[in-house]
C-alpha cells in the first residue's frame, strides 16, 4: 500500500511570525513550542489572518494563535482526521470542517507532543489526497475560516451576519467559498461588509429603485453617469 512520504524542509522562519511571538507575552512559551513542533513535520511557515499559518505545497494545514484564556492549534480539515484520543474541539456551531485544540500550559503540549505530530502528518496526507467534507446540510452552514477570522476581529460584524436570514447567509457563504484562493475569499468578504451591516443579501436592492423589492432588478444602472 502506498504511503505518503513526509520530507522535512529546511526550516525558514517567517519574520512576521517572529514579530507576532515577540508581542505575545502570556502564551509565548507555548506558541514557540507549537511552532517548533509544527516545523519539525516539514511544513512551510507563513503569516495569514494575523496568525502564524503552516502550509504544504501552498495548501493550509494548521494555524496557531492565542486568546485571553488559551493558545491553540487549528486544523483546517480537522473534521477529516481520525482523532482517536478525541482531543479536537469544534470552533463554533457553524464551523464543521476546521477543528481546534486549546492549551493552557506548556505541560499540556508536552503530554501530547507525539500525538500532535501524528495529527499534523495525517492532516498533510488528507490535504495531499484532496479529501473533502460535504460542506452543507439542511441544518448547518460551514463558515470559511476567513469569515471566522473577520468575526473574531469584529464582533459587531458577526452579529450583523448572524442577523441575516439563513438564505442570505448561505448565499454569502457559497460565494465566499467559491473562491479557491484565501486572499480572494478575504477580498470578497471585505467587499460585502457594508452590505451585510445594512442587513442586505447579495441579490437585494440597495438603491431603493427596484420594482421587485427586496430583490435587485437592475434599476441602479440608471444612477450611473453616461459616458461623454
Amino acid at each position: 500500500m502506498h504511503q505518503t512520504k513526509f520530507r522535512i524542509n529546511t526550516v525558514k522562519m517567517n519574520e512576521e511570525v517572529d514579530k507576532y511571538l515577540n508581542k505575545e507575552e502570556k502564551w509565548n512559551t507555548e506558541l514557540v513550542k507549537l511552532r517548533e513542533l509544527i516545523l519539525s513535520c516539514g511544513l512551510i511557515e507563513d503569516f495569514k489572518w494575523r496568525n502564524p499559518c503552516y502550509t504544504d505545497k501552498g495548501k493550509n494545514i494548521v494555524l496557531i494563535g492565542a486568546s485571553k484564556k488559551s493558545c491553540s492549534i487549528t486544523f483546517f480539515k480537522g473534521a477529516l482526521l481520525k482523532d482517536p484520543k478525541k482531543i479536537l474541539e469544534n470552533i463554533g456551531e457553524n464551523t464543521q470542517l476546521a477543528k481546534i485544540i486549546p492549551f493552557t500550559s506548556i505541560q499540556e503540549i508536552n503530554d501530547v507532543e507525539t500525538l500532535l505530530k501524528e495529527y499534523i502528518k495525517e492532516a498533510i496526507d488528507v490535504e495531499r489526497k484532496g479529501l473533502k467534507l460535504d460542506t452543507f446540510n439542511n441544518k448547518q452552514l460551514e463558515y470559511p475560516i476567513e469569515l471566522e477570522q473577520k468575526f473574531k476581529d469584529n464582533p459587531a460584524f458577526r452579529t450583523a451576519f448572524c442577523n441575516l436570514t439563513k438564505g442570505r447567509q448561505k448565499g454569502y457563504i457559497l460565494y465566499f467559498l467559491g473562491a479557491k484562493q484565501s486572499k480572494t475569499r478575504t477580498t470578497r468578504i471585505e467587499r460585502y461588509e457594508e452590505r451585510i451591516f445594512n442587513g442586505k443579501g447579495m441579490l437585494d436592492c440597495t438603491c431603493g429603485l427596484s420594482k421587485r423589492m427586496p430583490n435587485c432588478d437592475g434599476s441602479h444602472n440608471q444612477l450611473e453617469k453616461p459616458h461623454t
